[in-house]
């Protein structure tokens, strides 16, 4: 009975642990999807394990920038809702691409009154934006390209994590959609704007928010969408593996072609922010307030990608924690990179993405 006792309580502690810390509530199927969930778990400990270590490290220094603009895609909520504070404090003016205007105006002057910040001096738009409809991506685009002439950063950020499987009005997978593809069409859209904003020492800047289970992902040219195994993590996995490798080949180009344009992708860290809702980490929230950054650390490494001064000269680069460091075995395989770049631009109509035509 004791070695039974001896064995028991230490799986059964193993087992509680992955099922309340697993990556969607949903549980897995099949083995290749329980091969998924073990190696999310692994890769989210090393992340809390990194974050705890390079808490020192996690630290951007803001600055006055008067004169540039942003644009922000989620900014009305956790970590984009920090990343917006600290753009207002950089006194950068703020577009925010935003399901529900009206409501994400309230929810943002609301967090920077709380901030005592100023509402008379910050220069902020709100536009309507479904990023993951491409009819939607089309129409906010047009409206601020009529609005704009330059944009200095653009702030890929709004994502979806571990939700049901869903396809779009498009036909595409949503973790695809949302976090992917809506944001490519975006980038390209609003080239024009950032090239015209960018300048030799002061170039504009493209971040993709991405995270560190990118490193576990696959691109599937099989089964994009995911139709014949679809498994949550899987398929979150593959969306942000899909905006690391997008942000690579646009900076590839951009320097090969000159352009004052940079492309960075970054991991925030381990989050607690409302992206987790899916999650089994909901059934204790505790957890989470616990082990997981607040959205304001997490913010940090979003604006060091995209205002600090060390990384002017540095494209391409994958950020955590303020520094850069190592991504998935395709992040320099430029022929990975050029692949997905080319069927992405095939599955959205893009003929001409860096507008070269004359």
């Amino acid at each position: 009975m004791g070695l039974l006792l001896a064995i028991g309580i230490p799986v059964a502690l193993l087992l509680a642990i992955f099922y309340f810390m697993k990556s969607s509530k949903e549980m897995p199927k099949n083995w290749s999807q329980m091969v998924c969930e073990i190696r999310m778990q692994i890769c989210g400990f090393q992340a809390l394990l990194d974050d705890f270590v390079m808490r020192p490290r996690n630290k951007v220094e803001l600055y006055k920038q008067p004169g540039k603009i942003a644009l922000i895609t989620g900014g009305n909520r956790g970590i984009g809702l920090r990343i917006v504070k600290k753009l207002v404090e950089c006194e950068i003016e703020v577009i925010l691409g935003v399901r529900n205007p009206i409501d994400s105006r309230k929810a943002v002057e609301k967090y920077l009154e709380h901030a005592k910040i100023p509402l008379a001096g910050c220069k902020l738009h709100y536009e309507q934006l479904d990023i993951g409809s491409m009819k939607s991506v089309r129409e906010f685009a047009a409206k601020i390209s009529s609005k704009f002439n330059k944009i200095h950063l653009l702030i890929n950020n709004a994502g979806v994590m571990s939700v049901p499987f869903k396809l779009t009005n498009d036909g595409f997978e949503s973790h695809m959609a949302i976090n992917y593809y809506g944001h490519f069409l975006l980038t390209h859209l609003l080239l024009p704007q950032l090239k015209a904003a960018g300048m030799a020492g002061s170039k504009a800047r493209v971040v993709n928010v991405s995270s560190c289970v990118h490193k576990i992902g696959e691109i599937d040219y099989q089964d994009i969408n995911k139709v014949k195994n679809y498994y949550p993590a899987d398929a979150y996995n593959q969306s942000k593996l899909a905006q690391v490798l997008f942000a690579k080949h646009l900076n590839l180009v951009f320097e090969e072609e000159g352009l004052p344009v940079l492309a960075n992708s970054l991991h925030p860290g381990v989050v607690n922010t409302d992206l987790f809702e899916h999650s089994s980490t909901n059934y204790i929230p505790w957890i989470r307030a616990l082990l997981f950054k607040s959205p304001e650390e997490g913010s940090r490494t979003v604006m060091y990608a995209a205002i600090a001064p060390a990384m002017e000269a540095r494209g391409g680069a994958y950020v955590s924690n303020c520094r850069e460091v190592g991504s998935h075995r395709h992040w320099k395989n430029s022929v990975q990179c050029e692949k997905l770049f080319s069927v992405t631009c095939d599955k959205l109509g893009i003929t001409d993405f860096f507008h070269k035509s004359p």
